[in-house]
């Protein structure tokens, strides 16, 4: 299996900037995780909020790394269609689930892309799935509950070769978070408190 330490060879560029990213810093994190695996730790959280009817808000304060805390500040707005009971003033939780797993793989590819030094001219994502209503209206008990299957398109193009790009490709599928979150049963532990 292709791991981020494959890509530890540095390519001789006369900048580190490549596809936005500074691979230099990149690959002085690796090297920094590589000699002390606790500075790739991370942790993150999001607290969300009624906000009436079917809007909520997800609170973003910050992440740690390597035991350090991070401090940012973000607000994420999710609602449902009309169709759905909801406002249709923001995108839905499946439409932010999907959002999240095509982020996670652009970051993959171009971060990958960029400690070879291939630069990217396209990188499109397209993901989509099924899922059927009728176990959330309670109506049939014997239907999942959520995606059976989802479908990812990826549309890249850049000065690397076809060989280079599979090598990537693969990498990505090995190595992306959210991936890997998606693709993998991830225990969860719902704590209730009643007021």
């Amino acid at each position: 299996m292709p791991t981020i330490g494959t890509v530890r060879a540095r390519p001789s560029t006369s900048s580190s900037i490549v596809n936005g990213i500074d691979s230099d810093a990149v690959h002085e994190l690796i090297d920094s995780v590589d000699d002390n695996p606790a500075k790739g730790m991370t942790h993150w959280r999001v607290a969300s909020a009624w906000q009436g009817g079917t809007h909520s808000r997800a609170q973003v304060d910050g992440f740690a790394i390597g035991g350090v805390d991070v401090s940012r500040r973000f607000a994420i707005d999710i609602d449902e269609p009309f169709e759905l009971g909801g406002g249709n003033a923001f995108a839905n939780p499946q439409e932010y689930l999907l959002a999240a797993l095509n982020a996670c793989m652009i970051v993959g590819y171009t971060a990958l892309c960029a400690l070879q030094g291939i630069a990217l001219e396209k990188l499109e994502i397209t993901t989509e799935g099924d899922i059927d209503l009728r176990v959330f209206f309670g109506l049939d008990p014997t239907v999942a509950a959520g995606y059976r299957e989802l479908r990812s398109s990826v549309v890249i193009k850049g000065d690397g070769t076809e060989e280079q790009f599979r090598k990537v490709h693969d990498m990505v599928m090995a190595t992306s978070p959210n991936f890997y979150n998606i693709t993998r049963a991830v225990r969860v532990a719902p704590e209730l408190t009643i007021e």
